[in-house]
């Protein structure tokens, strides 16, 4: 077997390493992901009780599944929970009966148009059972008798979520948010989990200008669990970015934050645009993953949502074809290249004031022109030394420099850098 060489393959590793555990909004396959990221980076792991309110929401009972099953008159096992955590309903409610197929039907959960697939479905809010299968399976059941059990409980217990931190030269926070609430499904989202895990790790390797706060939390429930918990520092929040189906072969899709020009938006439109590669901007609405959540109008923080193809826009979404085949070493390369890329802008991106403003300062003898001598892009870094200077006024940030002149953000950050350090302006 040739040797993982790159972060795309690592990263599928995961993906395949994770995929077999039984993930609900709670319950001990959360706490075993979460046990499973904490080798790669340090987690600190918060249980929340049962019945803790959490803004207008209550933590729910925790379910745990330890085996389920249908079984025919003979004892063959013809939907097996050990096979693939799709096929319990999510939060099933025990059962242990024997009933004929007629009765066991309206338990019973497929997809006609993909009758080779096992869809996913829960049903967390009500007290129900049943069972996910492929079309095919239940058409070729005879007729008669069938042993059904599911080796559940749902009791009184702990929401179970985490973070990762990884400190910054200043207080301020960038959060990056990845839901940890869904089984065997690959793309939805255990690359986004895969993504999130090696970002956190290289940036760990450098200084950021941001703390990077990591959140590895169920869906919907668990962003309202954390937001609860931490009103009183949500100011500290300056931007942030859910990622969520991550992996797979489609196109880079950005959607805005609620506020639609929050710097994070600015960000990532920038560097989807420059890095040329195919992507699509959307606008913000009040469905999706955990952005809503961010972005309600409390607290109406500048976080946005990135994906590849979005939720429920190819066949395979909740369904058993998400597996790790679908998601590729490459594509969650790419993921994790914007990724990268955003949060470099995101950490370089100040505001500047000109400290010889009244004519242009004269560069030449500063030495500032000499050093562009060895650079094939001298002519562009001349330029941007000229903007920044022209737009340190206090008001513009650098994103805003690389926006109205057209050259490339790390040309133009590059330019502010060497500015600054010859005493022509300050941050």
């Amino acid at each position: 077997m040739a040797p993982m060489t790159g972060p795309g393959e690592q990263m599928h590793a995961l993906v395949e390493r994770l995929y077999p555990l039984c993930r609900s909004i709670t319950g001990d396959g959360v706490r075993a992901t979460l046990e499973i990221v904490d080798e790669y980076v340090p987690l600190q792991v918060h249980e929340v009780p049962t019945g803790t309110q959490v803004l207008d929401w209550t933590v729910p009972k925790e379910w745990n599944v330890r085996d389920a099953y249908v079984a025919d008159a003979a004892g063959n096992r013809v939907v097996d929970f050990a096979a693939s955590s799709l096929h319990v309903l999510g939060y099933s409610v025990p059962v242990s009966a024997t009933m004929p197929l007629a009765e066991l039907r309206g338990h019973l959960h497929t997809l006609p148009d993909h009758p080779t697939w096992v869809p996913y479905r829960t049903s967390y809010y009500q007290p129900q059972w049943g069972f996910c299968l492929a079309q095919e399976t239940l058409d070729a059941l005879p007729d008669g008798e069938y042993e059904v059990r599911i080796d559940s409980t749902l009791a009184d217990g702990h929401l179970t979520y985490a973070e990762h931190v990884v400190p910054g030269r200043v207080p301020d926070e960038v959060i990056v948010s990845t839901h940890v609430c869904h089984p065997s499904l690959a793309n939805d989202n255990l690359a986004g989990i895969a993504v999130a895990t090696h970002l956190a790790r290289e940036l760990a390797e450098r200084e950021p200008w941001y703390t990077y706060r990591f959140l590895f939390a169920p869906g919907t429930i668990g962003a309202i669990t954390w937001l609860a918990r931490n009103a009183e520092r949500i100011d500290r929040v300056k931007h942030g970015l859910v990622l969520a189906c991550a992996g797979d072969r489609g196109d880079l899709t950005y959607k805005k934050s609620r506020r639609g020009d929050a710097e994070i938006d600015r960000v990532l439109r920038h560097v989807l645009a420059t890095s040329e590669r195919p992507h699509t901007i959307k606008e913000f609405t009040p469905y999706g993953y955990d952005e809503r959540q961010f972005c309600s109008p409390g607290f109406d923080l500048g976080v946005g949502s990135l994906s590849r193809t979005p939720y429920a826009g190819y066949p395979e979404y909740h369904t058993s074809a998400d597996d790790p085949d679908f998601v590729s070493p490459a594509a969650l390369a790419d993921t994790l290249a914007v990724c990268r890329e955003a949060c470099a802008v995101l950490d370089r991106n100040r505001r500047y004031l000109n400290l010889s403003p009244y004519g242009e300062p004269q560069l030449g003898r500063r030495g500032l022109y000499d050093s562009l001598g060895g650079r094939s892009d001298a002519k562009q870094a001349q330029m941007a030394m000229l903007w920044v200077l022209n737009l340190a006024d206090g008001q513009h940030a650098l994103l805003d420099v690389a926006e109205r002149s057209g050259l490339p953000f790390d040309t133009v950050a590059d330019a502010a850098d060497a500015l600054s350090a010859a005493g022509l302006i300050k941050a």
